[in-house]
């Protein structure tokens, strides 16, 4: 062959090869997500936090690349996926949820962090205060005002004196949750009955706890708690106590009457919003952490339970 169509040909293969290299997406920046677990409201901050990011030009396969991985809720993994991210040399790394954020905060110095699906990251560790980051993470809260919340609760249930909670003494966000929901009933004429939960199998018996003692239950978004909202509503069903839950799925799903909580989409573009300021290049220590606002927000409510507790749902809530 002639040396010169040889050299061509060459050219040629090298030049196709080069392109599917570019095409593949092997050199695009990376955004890691470490998850806790598959769950509806860790789904929709994580579909929150890659349409933010779209809309901020890092458009999937095109302009960033993904790294997703999750423990299925086991924190012994956690150690392993963090790892495995890392290697992954990521850009950013999201990380969401109480305990893959802190072990992330406590393993990882080199990489910008944003925490993400967390109530109360002072109480967790991860801020000093909730107007500026700390060392190499920031992020994007979901806490709630549930002192809104209570009053939405007394709407429907004018008489109502205690609700009841179940909170993990695994997790740092959960006795967050129950001092922050004591405080807000201390302001609206409640008082709560929280019971502590050391393993998901107990929760069973620690529902009966509440048998004749509460008015209603309220399930936050604890990553222990929340996965066995289907058997506290079971038990809650046999007491006929009505359940209230921080996001709006399990009231499609039959198994809440009411949900009153941040809407998660919202706190998930919060999430993508800092994720972009950070791939520009913005230092992380420019970026402080954001809190929900009140729109961020959401109600919903299910028509065939509020039939069976006598009430009426409001006009302007979804059915």
């Amino acid at each position: 062959m002639n040396k010169k169509i040889l050299a061509a040909t060459i050219a040629v293969i090298f030049g196709i090869a080069a392109a599917i290299y570019l095409s593949n997406g092997s050199d695009l920046p990376i955004v890691a997500i470490a998850n806790y677990g598959p769950h509806a409201s860790l789904e929709a901050s994580l579909n929150g936090a890659k349409s933010e990011l779209a809309k901020h030009g890092f458009i999937e396969g095109k302009t960033v690349r993904y790294e997703i991985a999750d423990v299925g809720f086991d924190p012994a993994l956690i150690s392993q996926m963090i790892a495995k991210l890392k290697a992954s040399k990521p850009k950013v790394m999201i990380v969401k949820s109480t305990p893959v954020a802190q072990f992330a905060k406590g393993k990882i110095k080199d990489i910008p962090l944003v925490f993400c699906d967390i109530t109360d990251p002072m109480a967790a560790g991860l801020l000093k205060d909730k107007t500026h980051s700390h060392g190499n993470m920031t992020g994007s809260s979901d806490m709630g005002n549930l002192e809104a919340f209570l009053s939405f609760a007394k709407t429907l249930f004018p008489h109502a004196k205690v609700v009841g909670l179940l909170y993990s003494t695994s997790e740092s966000n959960d006795a967050a949750l129950a001092q922050m929901m004591k405080d807000a009933a201390a302001k609206t004429g409640l008082s709560v009955l929280a019971i502590p939960v050391d393993q998901s199998r107990d929760i069973p018996l620690r529902m009966q706890e509440f048998r004749g003692k509460v008015d209603f239950i309220y399930v936050g978004t604890s990553g222990p708690i929340q996965p066995a909202l289907p058997i506290i509503a079971a038990e809650a069903q046999k007491m006929n106590i009505p359940v209230f839950n921080a996001e709006d799925q399990a009231v499609r799903d039959g198994l809440a009457l009411a949900s009153f909580g941040v809407n998660y989409e919202s706190v998930g573009k919060n999430a993508g919003k800092l994720a972009a300021k950070l791939l520009k290049g913005v230092s992380v220590q420019h970026l402080p952490p954001i809190f929900p606002k009140t729109e961020d927000h959401k109600s919903c409510m299910n028509k065939k339970l509020a039939e069976k507790f006598g009430i009426r749902i409001p006009k302007d809530l979804p059915k």
